[in-house]
């Protein structure tokens, strides 16, 4: 089968917009935590970029993607170090036909999936934000990682190949994606409720910050918040549409329901805020963005327009709602990652069930509302349920053999000085300003909120 050199130029610009979410997240993340904190939360996803683009080289793709070595939980080393894959053709995912029609490089498809296996574990990092050791934090990234990421990747991502006849499987692949039949197009079990459990996990690990919650610290950066949020949405669109693998109509509506679906999510945030505080604001609009991006990512390819914006308004909505249950169950949750992307990706994979029609050629089965019955829901709950308890449990152990090792948390007086000077000497700001003319310099601070901040 020959190269279609469209469809490899749509993998390759998707690949390197899903890229881009990684320092889109970093600014995001970056701007709501406190001035004295910015450098090591931009580091923390920085270092995945690093850490998991080793590690996917050397084992995390063949450890997806390879052929399955056993009842469909992870793939074997074949493809150890990307042995076999220059110079081969990959036919992707097949069609609701059952067919590959087009094919691309090998490696457009590895550089692909190794931007979903960057940014999952950047997404932790937001839960455990001022008080995690950077380096404790780069061993949680090469554990998880290789322990849970990979072999969910491999569930969800990992479909069965078909030989030349159509029909005979050649290479088995994961359980939920083929045994299972759950639909997720882009990551909401993979990613987001992944990510999401083990954020939860992690936060429950570390503790709660010092003065939390009595002392609630407010984002220090607005504008950098909306910047990351804006990059984020930019960044989706490869995210999602890119994960038809081809440039078609498959793709084309999911590109739709990603651009609709965040939109809604942004007025449902911001509705709820209004009715219950009296005021829109900027990182709520922010937040609501992320939250529509987020559930709609498994249901993208298979729900049309009016679905899309169904998916995000309930989204905003409910995700809205969900970031103060971290006070109610006293988890210090730093950035909402379990409120924005567990609670996010949970409802976008369960609205699935209910909303996915045949009609726009990425399945073939219905959800409840679109007179499909129960069947794909039923489905759509185990997977997630699945995954959320695999992530929790397997990132709570890791998390505390790691803290009872090397530790995972800064001292006290660590914290209360600033991750960003005792774990990487640095500051995010020069806290003064250079004045005088023609005699000495000195400096002058900031306002007391500025620096105390």
């Amino acid at each position: 089968m020959g190269i279609n050199s469209g469809d490899t130029a749509w993998v390759l610009a998707s690949s390197a917009l899903v890229l881009l979410m990684t320092p889109g997240l970093a600014f995001f993340y970056g701007g709501m935590v406190r001035v004295k904190s910015v450098l090591n939360m931009l580091m923390m996803n920085f270092i995945c970029l690093a850490i998991v683009g080793v590690l996917w080289v050397l084992y995390g793709y063949s450890l997806t993607f390879a052929p399955d070595a056993k009842g469909g939980l992870i793939g074997d080393l074949s493809n150890i170090g990307l042995k076999s894959t220059i110079d081969q053709v990959s036919t992707g995912y097949p069609d609701s036909a059952g067919n590959y029609p087009h094919a691309i490089p090998v490696l457009a498809f590895v550089m692909f999936q190794l931007m979903f296996a960057i940014i999952t574990p950047a997404l932790i990092s937001g839960a455990i934000a001022d008080r995690a050791k950077f380096w404790a934090w780069g061993l949680f990234v090469v554990l998880w990682a290789t322990l849970v990421y990979f072999p969910v990747a491999h569930w969800v991502f990992a479909f069965d190949a078909v030989g030349p006849d159509g029909t005979t499987i050649v290479a088995h692949g994961g359980w939920i994606a083929n045994k299972l039949g759950a639909y997720d197009f882009a990551g909401g079990t993979a990613v987001h409720i992944n990510a999401g459990s083990a954020a939860l996990a992690l936060a429950l690990v570390l503790g709660r910050r010092k003065g939390w919650p009595k002392e609630r610290s407010r984002p220090h950066n607005v504008p950098f918040v909306l910047l990351g949020a804006s990059l984020l949405w930019f960044g989706w669109f490869g995210f999602n549409a890119g994960s038809s693998l081809k440039a078609d109509a498959i793709a084309a509506n999911a590109f739709t329901t990603t651009m609709v679906a965040t939109a809604a999510g942004v007025l449902g945030w911001l509705l709820v805020e209004q009715v219950r505080d009296g005021k829109p604001t900027t990182v709520g609009a922010a937040s609501g963005a992320v939250a529509g991006l987020v559930a709609i990512t498994p249901a993208c390819a298979f729900v049309n327009g009016l679905g899309g914006i169904v998916v995000g308004i309930v989204a905003g909505v409910l995700c809205a709602l969900a970031v103060g249950l971290k006070y109610r169950f006293g988890f210090d949750d730093s950035l909402d990652v379990v409120g924005v992307h567990l609670v996010g990706g949970l409802v976008g994979t369960l609205l699935v069930g209910f909303l996915a029609t045949s009609t726009t050629g990425a399945g073939t089965r219905d959800g409840l509302l679109m007179g499909g019955g129960f069947d794909q829901l039923r489905r759509q709950a185990i997977a997630a349920g699945a995954v959320m308890a695999y992530s929790f449990v397997i990132a709570f152990v890791i998390g505390k053999l790691i803290a009872v090792t090397i530790g995972f948390r800064v001292s006290d007086e660590d914290e209360g000085a600033g991750v960003d000077t005792t774990e990487h000497a640095e500051s995010g700001y020069e806290l003064g300003a250079v004045t005088g003319v023609g005699s000495a310099y000195r400096p002058v601070p900031l306002s007391n909120e500025a620096v105390d901040a």
